[in-house]
């Protein structure tokens, strides 16, 4: 697999990420074995990030990372991501990102993923009681430490990025960025490329709406996201489907798989992006990852990028609070 360097941490241009595992969606947490087996089928694919966070269960997709590269640490990137649990009251669900709640964060992610160090520690999201100075702050003294090598964000608007990174180098923004969620590209990926931090884009495939599979919801359990997630509701899954369908149209062009061609989008946006498809199959696994080897033609990317936008956010209203624009 192709590599590329985001702010100063090089990583195969494809992740994984791990969320999908544990948590958030249909059948989450019921083959760990299978997840495992999928984790290790990438790491042999070329994948160097796998991406988690305490939240994901909680903790369990941490503690599942941590027994898949067991043995093979040196191979991979572990990024994970601390400030959606209030450990010192309130818990999942509840945002803190004071310096007391990290130290207490990084202990328990270092623990469950059984390593001395991680290797991009990110915010999860911008928590409005603690100025990002004093979050980045005590993130610069995990790396003085050596418990953190890179500091990241996720969902954070340009002004915060730039106060954060005036404290400490960002290496990476972790937002949703995809075919339909291009909310980046106005605003924040411009002060990401001026500062030199790298874009690692989550659900590129759209919660699994963009690899063309999904045509109902009626198979979405209660503990799916997805079912509560706007642009899977009503009018707006039906418009959405014809979106859908002109990403396949594309992909029967080019001879890919519509996951494919979406990924391959992405990684045409540029050098400094990387998407993090989650999936706990081996067989997707190995059909993310070929996107890596696919080229599209200049007019392919032309009707991607002019695609129908989609209706509906892209997370319930709740969780769009906890997102700055």
């Amino acid at each position: 697999m192709q590599h590329i360097t985001l702010g100063g941490l090089d990583i195969g241009r494809i992740g994984l990420g791990g969320m999908g595992m544990s948590a958030a969606y249909t059948g989450a947490g019921t083959d760990d074995a299978e997840s495992i087996r999928a984790i290790h089928r990438a790491l042999d694919l070329g994948v160097t990030m796998l991406d988690t966070a305490e939240i994901y269960g909680p903790y369990t997709n941490e503690e599942l990372i941590g027994r898949a590269v067991k043995d093979r640490r040196d191979a991979v990137v572990i990024a994970t991501k601390f400030g959606m649990v209030a450990h010192a009251g309130g818990g999942p669900g509840h945002l803190d990102s004071s310096p007391e709640n990290i130290r207490t964060a990084v202990e328990g992610s270092l623990r469950r993923l059984g390593i001395d160090h991680i290797d991009l520690y990110y915010q999860h999201r911008v928590d409005p009681k603690t100025p990002i100075e004093d979050t980045v702050g005590a993130l610069a003294e995990l790396v003085t430490a050596g418990k953190v090598r890179h500091i990241g964000l996720s969902e954070a608007g340009a002004d915060t990025i730039r106060r954060a990174h005036a404290v400490h180098p960002i290496t990476a923004l972790q937002s949703e960025y995809s075919l339909w969620t291009r909310d980046p590209e106005s605003k924040v990926l411009p002060v990401l490329r001026e500062l030199g931090i790298g874009l690692v884009a989550y659900s590129p495939l759209g919660r699994g709406f963009l690899t063309g599979t999904i045509r109902s919801t009626e198979h979405f359990d209660a503990t799916d996201s997805r079912a509560t997630n706007p642009r899977f509701e009503g009018e707006n899954f039906d418009h959405n489907l014809r979106l859908v369908d002109e990403v396949v149209a594309v992909a029967a062009d080019a001879g890919a798989t519509p996951a494919q061609v979406a990924l391959a989008w992405l990684l045409a946006q540029g050098a400094d992006i990387a998407p993090i498809p989650g999936t706990k199959r081996v067989a997707r696994v190995e059909e993310n990852t070929a996107a890596d080897g696919i080229q599209l033609t200049a007019e392919q990317l032309a009707r991607l990028t002019a695609i129908t936008p989609p209706l509906g956010d892209h997370h319930s209203a709740a969780q769009m609070q906890w997102i700055e624009r």
